[in-house]
């Protein structure tokens, strides 16, 4: 459904984009990640048509975004990261206002209100002024503003920023829903929330693509070997050195001892799994285990470990 091919895009002399390239497939939720700076906001710009490329190309079901931006736009549904709000109308009447500019009127505005309505959950607020309703009723206001054409394709530039636990919860089933039928693309600082609601993850750092893959791959990939943490009680100084030589494959990294209860820190190749083994060694050797709990890595390690700090904030 869109392609990115080679994307470059300059402020003046800074080169925001240098070169990226990836693809997004119909029905796919991604999630688009990158510290202030790192070129995220610049890319879904270039994507909707809002920002005009410096080089490259970006095609949307096979449309060029320079030849047919007008095409494309009309397939897509763009909710900015500053939520683009007339605060002193009511919601009906700003939803009626971007309808018309979609050129809807008469039956299709109709259909289409109730259809927004009902999928964002706004009939509490239809008729209250936009100032007088909550965060996260403002951010379904959005969403329903993008949707209410209907388009192919959702963009979402940080859809639950600045919203409490429960609004974020609220929001996030929305786009899952809302997944279902259509393709989205959605950036967020909060990296849980990217990791409960997407299917793949693009990460950018500094103008360039620096992982691309679903959360389980990225987190599998950056971990390494794999960690395990192991508590056991009824050992000694002698069976727990002895541990590595008895259980192939598997290295003791570090020990603590608490009288009796040891608090071992193992590591072994991720393509292997000696916990049977391990657990059968413990029972020959008379202890008692009190945990064995491997170390998982999270979306913000792995976050964290491809980004850098700094950079100018001007994505």
């Amino acid at each position: 459904m869109i392609r990115v091919d080679n994307l470059v895009k300059h402020y003046g002399e800074f080169e925001a984009l240098k070169g990226i390239s990836f693809e997004i497939q119909d029905g796919e939720i991604l999630g688009f990640l990158g510290a202030n700076g790192a070129g995220k906001s610049t890319t879904l710009k270039v994507m909707t048509g809002f920002l005009a490329p410096t080089a490259g190309n970006v095609e949307v079901d096979g449309m060029n975004v320079v030849d047919h931006s007008l095409e494309i736009r009309e397939q897509i549904g763009y909710l900015p990261e500053a939520n683009p709000l007339y605060t002193e109308m009511k919601v009906f009447d700003y939803l009626e206002f971007t309808a018309r500019i979609r050129g809807l009127e008469g039956k299709a505005w109709t259909q289409a209100l109730g259809r927004v309505i009902e999928r964002c959950d706004l009939t509490e607020v239809v008729h209250r002024p936009i100032a007088e309703c909550s965060k996260g009723y403002r951010q379904r206001v959005g969403l329903a503003a993008a949707m209410i054409h209907d388009p192919k394709i959702l963009i979402l530039d940080e859809p639950v920023s600045g919203l409490d636990p429960n609004q974020i919860v609220e929001i996030r089933e929305l786009i899952k829903d809302l997944g279902r039928e259509k393709m989205v693309v959605m950036s967020s600082h909060i990296l849980q929330e990217i990791a409960a609601t997407v299917d793949r993850i693009v990460i950018i750092d500094h103008g360039t693509i620096v992982a691309d893959g679903t959360t389980d791959k990225l987190m599998s990939s950056f971990q390494g070997r794999t960690q395990l943490t192991l508590e056991v009680t009824h050992a000694t100084e002698e069976t727990v050195q002895a541990l590595s030589s008895q259980v192939e494959g598997v290295d003791v990294k570090d020990t603590v001892a608490n009288g009796e209860t040891f608090t071992l820190s193992l590591e072994y190749d991720r393509d292997v799994d000696p916990r049977e083994a391990i657990f059968n060694y413990a029972k020959a050797s008379g202890w008692a285990i009190l945990e064995m709990s491997p170390f998982r890595v999270q979306l913000e390690d792995v976050f964290r470990g491809l980004t850098a700090e700094g950079g100018p904030d001007r994505a």
